[in-house]
């Protein structure tokens, strides 16, 4: 028989405990969870509903229902390709986004610090000037192996100060390299005219006009990235308590480096090879997600997606709508939102260090 301790209160069962006092959290996060699934459905339907062109609910039903009914292709031509496209960049920069802050724990993050965006955009110019890849297949395949070619030359030039575990050089190399690639990028397209109408259409970040050709190959890597993305999780939450207390809790620095590093790239490279560089959305979106689940990467990630996606979707309707009957790039507008989270992201930060 166990005898209790004279002079102390029984202590309850830890067990016990814990779902009573992690209960307002987890229906905080599952609250949060179902309003980002209605907000992003509520984006998808205006997605194929708005445009230059006003459909009713029912006629698009109607045209997803029966393709040939849909005559003047819109609906089938147009906004179900930009849709899918923009349901897959927006979670990819999203999540990209998210490993990315708890890779570096810098809250102004973006996954284009890696050189990912920059090494895309200089492959697509060389494969212009070079190969003559104007289609939208070969520009996909060029925008993928920059990418993966960036990110490798990133790594091999943090490896060489052998301080992988930590964020700092990968950082640092990773600017060092996008400025490289920056310039002889910019070098290559004021050099040739042909090169620079071909990499403006490019550049610009949008999803009008692009169509469904390779979205297999770039879906596939942004999948595989989030399969590591969802491995790097448990590391990312130990991580932000800081590099020793990770290693004191059994973590491989450089192999948490080095997982990170391939889900940052492949959901990056996948996003940017449809639809060109696109700011903010890997800024603002793990920002949106932390609000309601807080910052345990297990639940930030997928959260951080679904937010990245009904910011891309969203300000894709906005730049049809302010178009008339063109349209705003997606990428100029969000240029001007990410601007403003961008402050208001800085002004939170400062705010919090006071």
């Amino acid at each position: 028989m166990t005898v209790p301790r004279l002079g102390l209160p029984a202590r309850p069962d830890r067990a016990a405990r814990a779902p009573s006092r992690d209960w307002p959290l987890q229906r905080r996060r599952l609250v949060f969870a179902g309003g980002a699934l209605l907000a992003l459905a509520g984006a998808l339907t205006a997605s194929l509903m708005l445009g230059s062109n006003l459909i009713s609910p029912l006629a698009v039903i109607t045209r997803l229902a029966d393709p040939a009914a849909d005559v003047d292709a819109v609906v089938w031509g147009s906004r179900v390709p930009r849709t899918v496209l923009g349901l897959m960049v927006g979670f990819a920069l999203g999540a990209a986004g998210a490993v990315m802050q708890g890779q570096t724990r810098n809250p102004l993050a973006d996954p284009g610090i890696f050189g990912v965006s920059a090494g895309a955009s200089l492959a697509v110019v060389l494969g212009v000037r070079l190969l003559g890849a104007t289609s939208m297949l070969a520009t996909l395949w060029c925008a993928l192996v920059g990418a993966v070619v960036a990110t490798v030359v990133v790594f091999l030039v943090a490896a060489l100060g052998r301080g992988l575990s930590s964020p700092v050089p990968l950082a640092i190399a990773g600017t060092a390299v996008s400025t490289l690639f920056a310039a002889v990028t910019s070098f290559l397209v004021l050099t040739d005219q042909a090169t620079l109408a071909a990499y403006r259409i490019w550049v610009v970040g949008s999803l009008s006009g692009r169509t469904l050709n390779g979205f297999g190959l770039a879906a596939a890597c942004a999948v595989l990235g989030l399969v590591f993305a969802a491995a790097n999780a448990r590391s990312l939450n130990s991580l932000a308590l800081g590099a020793d207390m990770a290693r004191g809790l059994g973590e491989n620095l450089i192999g948490s480096r080095v997982i990170g590093l391939a889900a940052i790239t492949l959901m990056t490279a996948g996003a940017v090879a449809v639809a060109g560089p696109i700011g903010f959305v890997g800024l603002t979106a793990p920002h949106l997600a932390r609000v309601g689940v807080g910052s345990d990467h297990r639940w930030l990630i997928p959260m951080a997606g679904l937010a990245g996606a009904f910011v891309l979707l969203a300000c894709d309707v906005i730049g049809r709508l302010l178009g008339g009957n063109g349209e705003v790039p997606v990428g100029v507008v969000l240029s001007v939102v990410g601007g403003v989270a961008f402050v208001l992201v800085v002004r939170r930060v400062r705010m919090a260090a006071l």
